[in-house]
């Protein structure tokens, strides 16, 4: 006698395609919400990747893109044979490694402060004190810079009073000493700002942490060296990651503004260059090969870091 077994009737899985269609659906608010800003990226920085083509030609103002002489290379080859392009990308990696390595450790410094603060009222004073410069413009930031630095300013009035010096220097005529000065007055500006997302970071910290290691004796410098730091090592690498990935991007405003003859060997990047030997002289094509030169390169150093950070276990982009 033969037996029947009687199993279940299997539905069909579902494709992929309606599974896609299923989510679409249901996030259908988030992805009109998304629509502006997909076409902000698109039209602004995908669209224009169109005149890259001028790079590889001898382009002339009011000619269309496709026609005119190819030259292949030859804009690159005469970029990197250019002293001053050396010159200034030097510039560039120093001012961005500086203003990278100043503004995180401003930054967390800030945050870690603020959220040992108990009083909620002065908290609140000084994160609004210490972001409000975020939103000056560089042309009103660059003439509060050159008065407190200036010969006669607030820098050299502490510095003769402290014996520090015998006679006022004009820092930002000091060449040595501009790197540096950019980096002070960019941490000014911004380190308020970039201290928020810190702050939001810290605030979803499991607060039995802080009781567990408070009950085993903690103080508040260990717990915000066990806790509070290991807790926000995610949110550090993936803004280091992205901040690597904007080393030639050391800035055009704050440089432009504050620079002088005495500094100028000292002060220009890649931006300035690109508008100096390029664009001011109709050297568009030449302008256009400083740029990819710095998009490539950011790129590369993205991924790199991307890849660094996913061989040492930390958090990562992609």
């Amino acid at each position: 006698m033969e037996l029947k077994v009687h199993r279940p009737a299997v539905k069909p899985r579902a494709g992929r395609t309606a599974v896609l269609w299923k989510r679409i659906k249901q996030q259908k608010l988030l992805l009109l919400m998304s629509v502006p800003f997909v076409g902000y990226v698109f039209i602004f920085n995908y669209m224009p990747l169109w005149g890259w083509l001028m790079a590889f030609q001898n382009y002339k103002l009011g000619t269309s893109i496709m026609n005119n002489e190819w030259v292949g290379l030859t804009h690159f080859r005469e970029l990197f044979q250019d002293e001053m392009f050396i010159q200034v990308l030097r510039n560039t990696l120093a001012m961005s490694v500086i203003n990278l390595v100043f503004g995180f450790v401003s930054s967390i410094t800030l945050a870690l402060m603020l959220n040992e603060v108990r009083k909620l009222l002065f908290k609140r004073f000084v994160q609004t004190i210490s972001y409000l410069p975020h939103f000056i413009s560089w042309v009103v930031a660059a003439n509060l810079i050159m008065t407190v630095f200036s010969l006669d300013g607030v820098v050299n009035a502490v510095l003769l009073q402290l014996n520090i010096i015998k006679e006022p220097i004009l820092l930002l005529s000091e060449p040595k000493a501009f790197w540096w000065m950019i980096g002070i007055s960019n941490v000014w500006k911004e380190v308020g700002w970039n201290a928020i997302i810190y702050l939001a970071a810290m605030a979803m910290i499991n607060p039995s942490l802080y009781e567990a290691a408070e009950i085993d004796g903690a103080g508040r410098f260990r717990k915000m060296w066990s806790i509070t730091l290991p807790s926000m090592v995610p949110l550090i690498a993936i803004l280091l990651i992205m901040n690597i990935g904007r080393l030639l991007d050391a800035g055009f405003e704050q440089q432009y503004l504050l620079m002088n003859t005495m500094v100028v060997d000292y002060a220009e990047t890649i931006d300035i260059y690109v508008l100096k030997y390029g664009i001011n002289l109709s050297r568009y094509s030449f302008a256009t090969a400083a740029g990819i030169f710095k998009s490539v390169i950011c790129i590369i150093l993205l991924v790199s870091a991307n890849q660094l950070a996913k061989r040492m276990g930390h958090s990562r982009l992609f």
